[in-house]
């Protein structure tokens, strides 16, 4: 009994450590309190669901691939919308299929249950393409910056009336011995 209220303890103290006031970067910083408020959500990683597992990988300078385990699940049961930097998969069996009453199970040990799983994405990353072969969701994403954000290079005039001296000088002949 003693250790169960002890594991308590620790576990709210480790909940009130985890907790980051991100007030005094609000007074400094200016268009980074989406980022603050991602990182203060996040805070809380008790809440993640873990089905179904997935891998994000990066497969180029600008492009990535988030790849499910959607075993059971056809392309119909399956839906993707990207909103204000949010990807949102879904899953959901249809009743025929959870219900059909031909067969009884005695174990089930593959899950047909449905999901919501949402993936923030950065600024200027758009889902290009989705494919589902054998039981893997694979989602196709690129990050396309625009001109206007990527850097350039400005070239320095100089001013008309600066224009660079030049050095003359007479070399002397030297004598060859």
């Amino acid at each position: 009994m003693l250790k169960a209220n002890q594991n308590r303890n620790v576990a709210s103290r480790e909940d009130t450590m985890r907790h980051v006031d991100f007030s005094p970067l609000y007074r400094s910083t200016v268009g980074f309190d989406r980022l603050f408020n991602l990182l203060d959500n996040r805070s809380v990683a008790d809440q993640t669901p873990s089905y179904p597992p997935y891998n994000i990988e990066r497969t180029g300078e600008n492009t990535y691939r988030i790849t499910m385990a959607v075993a059971g699940f056809d392309e119909k049961e399956l839906s993707l919308e990207a909103h204000a930097h949010v990807l949102t998969v879904k899953g959901e069996k249809s009743e025929e299929d959870i219900g059909n009453g031909q067969s009884e199970y005695l174990y089930r040990g593959i899950a047909k249950r449905a999901f919501e799983r949402r993936f923030q994405l950065a600024d200027h990353v758009e889902v290009q393409s989705a494919s589902l072969k054998n039981g893997l969701l694979h989602i196709d994403l690129l990050r396309d910056i625009p001109d206007a954000m990527k850097p350039r290079r400005i070239a320095i005039a100089a001013e008309a009336g600066d224009t660079a001296k030049q050095i003359e000088a007479q070399v002397a002949p030297q004598q060859i011995n």
